[in-house]
């Protein structure tokens, strides 16, 4: 019996030593098996893919790893309550409908509206997908002038937004109503956001909302108090919103008496009525 064991535990380890060419990164384990024989083999070593927050010294670097997630206040911008951002410094984003007109052409020139797609670029004929995602609407006519005068010579040309495409924010948590929620180009503001969410429950934690924020392969995050602003009149807690942020309104540890005390308190009344 001991040498079928000896035996078997060492075909074990000639199998595993042969099967995967991940040995090389493997960590090596030696189990004394009986007879005085070593069975040696290799177990993969466990590869940590769990999101961790970027240390100081990689955001200072700016070699923070794929899939870190860092605190940030500067990517998130105070947001106005008067109206869009200046035209000047708006940047599209999919879905946005543009209309141009081309100086000396008064018929156009076969493509007089577009829209930015899903991938944020558009269809242009001849030229194929330019990405206008991101960019401003000078940036923008100069990329088409570029790219259409290489086979129409343009003498100028106007841009102009001719509809906005809609900025979905996911609201989740303690909210009346969670999920996917669109606002306007007008309310791009995470109280708005909040505000078509139903508002934040009795049980919320107003004052560590989070807004979450995916640029490239990295997730940025800030706190927001927003009971300072709905209260104390804080604007820089009202950040802009961009479509495809998630808003997450955490729990409070605290006690409701209507909620938590009194369900139990009726129940024992009528227990108690019912027993007596």
């Amino acid at each position: 019996m001991k040498k079928i064991f000896a035996y078997g535990a060492a075909l074990l380890g000639t199998m595993l030593l042969a099967v995967s060419p991940v040995q090389a990164a493997a960590a090596k384990t030696e189990v004394q098996a009986t007879e005085g024989q070593k069975v040696v083999y290799y177990q993969p070593k466990s590869v940590d893919l769990t999101p961790r927050k970027a240390t100081k010294e990689e955001v200072k670097s700016g070699e923070a790893p794929a899939g870190a997630y860092i605190q940030s206040d500067s990517v998130f911008e105070t947001a106005s309550l008067r109206h869009v951002t200046d035209m000047a410094k708006y940047r599209l984003a999919k879905y946005d409908k543009l209309s141009l007109l081309v100086i000396g052409f008064p018929n156009g020139i076969g493509v007089n509206s577009i829209t930015v797609g899903v991938d944020g670029y558009v269809q242009l004929p001849y030229v194929g997908s330019v990405k206008l995602e991101g960019k401003t609407l000078d940036e923008t006519k100069e990329i088409l002038m570029d790219s259409l005068g290489r086979y129409i010579k343009i003498p100028d040309m106007s841009v102009m937004i001719s509809g906005y495409g809609p900025r979905r924010i996911y609201v989740m948590g303690e909210v009346n109503s969670p999920g996917v929620h669109e606002v306007s180009i007008d309310n791009q503001n995470a109280f708005a956001a909040l505000s078509s969410a139903g508002g934040w429950t009795r049980r919320a934690r107003s004052t560590r909302i989070q807004i979450i924020r995916v640029i490239g392969d990295t997730m940025y995050y800030r706190q927001l108090n927003m009971k300072a602003y709905a209260k104390k009149h804080d604007l820089t807690q009202n950040v802009q919103v961009q479509d495809g942020d998630i808003i997450y309104v955490p729990r409070s540890n605290g006690i409701l008496i209507d909620k938590d005390i009194l369900p139990y308190f009726n129940a024992w009344a009528m227990y108690k009525a019912m027993t007596d």
